[in-house]
């Protein structure tokens, strides 16, 4: 099982703007990608420019279906103004799941 965990920060002002972009995406995960084992999302309960998914996918062929999809380049596009920073990603194998 291949993994994604995303740390993504906007800026202040634009956190609805953010959830909504990731909502979309998850939307569409829902959908269209029954490879995407699952595809999580936090918000900092601190923190609210803060974000984080967590993404569950059944290869790497669901994986790069799901990074190449029409969806995540619109969420991009969304999100690239309104980022404070890198969106930092962590690529897995996974090794354990309960």
């Amino acid at each position: 099982m291949k993994t994604i965990t995303a740390i993504i920060r906007c800026k202040s002002g634009a956190e609805d703007v953010m959830k909504r972009g990731l909502l979309d995406v998850a939307a569409n995960v829902q959908k269209n990608e029954p490879g995407t084992i699952g595809f999580y999302i936090s918000q900092d309960e601190r923190d609210p420019c803060l974000f984080t998914t967590y993404e569950r996918f059944s290869d790497q062929a669901a994986m790069d279906a799901h990074n190449n999809s029409e969806t995540v380049e619109k969420f991009f596009f969304i999100a690239r103004p309104i980022l404070d920073g890198d969106v930092v990603l962590q690529i897995c194998n996974e090794i354990y799941a309960k």
